[in-house]
């Protein structure tokens, strides 16, 4: 048994808190962009998240994540079911220094943001109980074996040599492609694209941001386990892509439409840390600029492709989260770097030769068709057994009230020095 380190422990305890707290940032962020009438609707789905997911992660999505092999790479088995008879995390004998329950834990906020990640594509439109079924059946079937098959040493891309520092695959490509599957059979708002549907509170999301961007430390400098060096690359990374990429996506906006604005800012600053993920304890500090810049620019360009193929991608989940990290994802085979981690071999900018590179085009085709077609079929069956999307009339009258019987304001009178005006 290796020993328990208290500095490593402490740093991924709290790491643990501040993947967490990505979670009511996820929910700012994307609430603001909605309108008005399905505020309460956006926070529920992502908030719910943090109550469904976890337990299901506890009483089967660990162990189908991180159990033993069943042999292929693809799934783990129940040996850790309701995490009885926790121990040793297999494929990680004598490799970590916090307690395999702080790795639980750890891994678990993980599988509670990816799928709130989905909520922004379906905005406005989908049924709370549907969305509650996809949450659950989803974290199951997709997002644990395919954590499986990246995260876990049994799994078969980790056996491969594929790379995913703190889940450029697992987290974003997983969740966009999903997402895209949902949009897909949920269909188009009533009245998108010709009617205009602005953002209610900006404010909100620059806050979400902000929370989101604080958050991403814990989640990427988290992964090195342990409070090292690998950590500290491993924060100035994601910190400097997420700089880059608001950069890279201010400066297309401004050249494409004549404005920079608030909203692209924090577009891009997102799909720089998105980017950014996988590679954040693989590459160079200089490497980490280039690809945030890049994913910032390109993503922007991105939004474009829901237009032209009239797919409606509410918060543009897909041209953010998969875009992005299929570009980070992708760029690591490129930008890998054994002198900041010798687990990884040289991409192709240091000399290394093609294979790191065909191994994450694996990674990424992957899991775009597993998840994909999984979560198209998931998404037809709840349709056809309980429906996916509201009415008519809910819709248009949002889900606050329809949904949750809740409003997010409550106007009253108007007073003017204590009388009713």
């Amino acid at each position: 048994m290796p020993e328990i380190d208290s500095g490593d422990t402490a740093w991924v305890l709290m790491s643990i808190a501040l993947v967490l707290f990505m979670v009511p940032g996820l929910a700012f962020f994307y609430a603001g962009m909605v309108r008005s009438k399905n505020v309460l609707g956006m926070l529920m789905q992502n908030f719910f998240s943090l109550g469904l997911v976890s337990v299901l992660w506890v009483l089967l999505g660990f162990s189908l994540a991180f159990g033993e092999d069943l042999g292929g790479g693809f799934v783990g088995a129940l040996d850790f079911v309701g995490l009885a008879g926790l121990g040793e995390i297999p494929g990680l004998e004598g490799a970590l220094t916090i307690p395999p329950i702080a790795f639980v834990a750890f891994q678990m906020m993980f599988a509670v943001i990816t799928p709130a990640l989905i909520t922004g594509a379906i905005a406005d439109r989908m049924k709370f109980a549907a969305w509650v079924v996809f949450l659950a059946v989803w974290s199951v079937l997709v997002y644990a074996p395919v954590a499986h098959w990246v995260f876990s040493p049994g799994g078969w891309l980790f056996q491969r040599g594929a790379l995913d520092f703190a889940g450029g695959t697992v987290v974003h490509i997983n969740a966009g492609v999903a997402a895209l599957a949902l949009i897909v059979v949920l269909g188009r708002r009533r009245g998108w694209p010709g009617e205009a549907m602005p953002p209610h509170s900006l404010p909100l999301t620059l806050l979400g941001t902000g929370i989101l961007w604080f958050g991403w430390f814990g989640f990427n400098a988290g992964s090195a386990l342990g409070a090292n060096g690998l950590a500290a690359q491993a924060l100035i990374n994601t910190h400097i892509a997420a700089a880059a990429g608001m950069c890279g996506w201010l400066l297309v906006e401004r050249i494409k439409d004549g404005k920079a604005t608030t909203l692209g800012g924090a577009s891009g600053a997102v799909a720089g840390l998105v980017a950014i993920t996988p590679c954040a304890g693989f590459v160079n500090t200089m490497s980490a600029l280039a690809i945030g810049a890049v994913a910032g620019a390109v993503c922007f360009l991105a939004i474009q492709l829901k237009y032209r193929l009239r797919y409606d991608d509410s918060l543009d989940v897909v041209a953010v989260h998969l875009v992005g990290g299929i570009i980070g994802s992708v760029l690591l085979g490129v930008f890998a770097d054994a002198g900041v981690n010798d687990a990884a071999p040289d991409g192709l900018l240091f000399g290394g030769n093609a294979e790191l590179l065909v191994n994450q085009f694996i990674a990424v085709g992957a899991t775009l068709a597993f998840s994909g077609i999984l979560s198209l079929v998931l998404a037809k069956v709840i349709d056809l057994a309980i429906g996916l999307r509201v009415d008519e009339d809910d819709e248009a009258q949002g889900l606050d009230t329809t949904q949750h019987a809740e409003t997010a304001y409550s106007f009253g009178d108007v007073r003017s020095l204590g009388r009713v005006a």
